[in-house]
């Protein structure tokens, strides 16, 4: 039983249920219900508790049975194990892509955050040179200034972009390497 081999394994490596939980970042109490039969971990939780405790996840799952049943359970685990590194490779593969996208949307939103601040500075420089010699459109009676501008939507912009950079950056250190 997988209980008893945890258990077992964990006091031959004079480990206390603390100091495995340490390892395995998950609380004691994770630990004590593996131990006691209350719930059991998952084929990725299997693989880090048997290079916790230095041993394979075959011996994890193995349990005593008879001569002929042995090399059964063997060729079971043995599979078993196969399957685990397989879903461990794939969930890595799939952290290292989401990572990967958003550090992408990181830098693009950075870039976009970069140019609005550039068009701020222009449209700032741009209406402190406005006087009445600048834009003269017809009358008789004096310069007009007309000055057109979209700045209110880029805010509505600049504030995207730092809602994405914000969630761009907890993705990248959620998807950090445990």
């Amino acid at each position: 039983m997988v209980s008893d081999n945890i258990k077992r394994l964990r006091k031959l490596n004079g480990l206390s249920q603390e100091e495995l939980a340490i390892k395995l970042c998950v609380v004691r109490q994770t630990v004590s219900k593996w131990e006691n039969g209350l719930s059991v971990p998952d084929s990725e939780m299997l693989i880090k508790i048997a290079e916790a405790l230095d041993t394979t996840v075959n011996a994890l799952l193995g349990e005593e049975f008879a001569v002929g049943e042995e090399s059964e359970l063997k060729a079971i685990a043995s599979k078993l194990e196969i399957l685990n590194v397989q879903i461990a490779n794939r969930n890595e593969r799939n952290r290292k892509i989401w990572r990967a996208v958003f550090i992408a949307v990181a830098v693009v939103v950075t870039v976009s955050l970069a140019f609005n601040i550039l068009e701020y500075c222009h449209f700032r420089f741009a209406v402190e040179d406005i006087n009445s010699d600048t834009a003269i459109i017809g009358g008789f009676d004096g310069p007009t200034n007309i000055f057109i501008s979209s700045f209110a939507f880029n805010l509505c912009g600049v504030a995207l972009s730092l809602t994405a950079l914000a969630v761009s950056i907890a993705g990248i250190i959620k998807t950090g390497k445990k």
